[in-house]
């Protein structure tokens, strides 16, 4: 058991928020990095994630329920798990500095020992979406870090949107046939194996359907 940090993490867990995977979208700070978004299980905000092109590409691949060829780095831990009876209780995000966020995973073993790892945050997370173990942070962290989505569209003036009926469903129309085009560029590189490309789509992916959601909101 790891206890080099436990100093770190709150013991009582009165304070720790539930999170869960929105999407990814290409990070405007870091170049040739990506936003991991969680939020918020049971409220409105938004926690911002920087991850690496290869952690992006095996979560996007996860979200979009895709089963590549072959198995990933992270698909082929899930499984390591799994062979040996190690059960992923949670990942738990429990200290952000100097823009990092520092995360643990807890295990139990077939004994019922319980196992505390330190692991990267990104890949903390890609290996609970592949064991559907909970994602917790602390609300300090989430306070410091986190945002709320804007519910209101506004245009470049600044102003309240103020597109007519037309103009609404030839927008509409344009996303869909966007989304169509891009899902067959993603299956087409996901058959590739090329995951670089298919991280790209599916976060353009993502954005248009979130910027839908929003707007239908």
């Amino acid at each position: 058991m790891n206890d080099n940090h436990n100093q770190d993490i709150s013991p009582s867990g009165t304070d720790r928020v539930e999170l869960k995977v929105l999407g990814i979208s290409y990070s405007q700070i870091q170049s040739g990095a990506y936003a991991l978004i969680l939020a918020e299980a049971n409220g409105p905000m938004r926690l911002p994630v920087v991850v690496g092109g290869m952690e992006a590409q095996s979560i996007a691949i996860k979200l979009e329920g895709i089963i590549p060829p072959r198995p990933m780095t992270h698909d082929l831990f899930a499984s390591l798990m799994h062979a040996y009876g190690l059960q992923l209780m949670e990942v738990y995000i429990y200290k952000f500095e100097d823009g990092i966020f520092s995360s643990e995973l807890t295990f139990i073993d077939r004994t019922g020992n319980e196992v505390k790892l330190d692991a990267r945050t990104s890949d903390a997370i890609a290996i609970s979406m592949r064991t559907g173990a909970p994602i917790f942070t602390t609300q300090a962290i989430l306070a410091e870090t986190g945002f709320t989505m804007e519910s209101i569209s506004h245009d470049g003036d600044g102003q309240p949107s103020t597109n007519g009926p037309e103009e609404i469903e030839d927008e509409e129309a344009s996303n869909e046939t966007r989304l169509a085009t891009l899902r067959k560029a993603l299956a087409k590189a996901i058959e590739e194996e090329a995951y670089e490309e298919a991280s790209r789509i599916t976060s353009e992916i993502n954005e248009l359907e979130n910027r839908k959601q929003r707007e239908d909101e």
